[in-house]
């Protein structure tokens, strides 16, 4: 799968996230898959996962205690 789009994805961080750096991802969804990225490194290597798998990470990561 490519990581060149013809529209720009819309990546966003957690509300978590500080401006202090340390362990971020940002994930930008498009018609295909949802991608991840280190935000410290925005120019790095992408995964790309399906909605669903997305979608039962938030579930699971919402249930742990931080």
């Amino acid at each position: 799968m490519t990581t060149e789009h013809l529209t720009p994805l819309t990546w966003q961080k957690s509300s978590y996230s500080g401006n202090q750096g340390g362990a971020c991802i940002e994930a930008a969804t498009d018609d295909e898959a949802v991608r991840i990225r280190d935000s410290k490194d925005p120019a790095g290597p992408q995964i790309s996962i399906s909605g669903r798998t997305w979608t039962a990470f938030l579930s699971y990561a919402a249930g742990q205690s931080v």
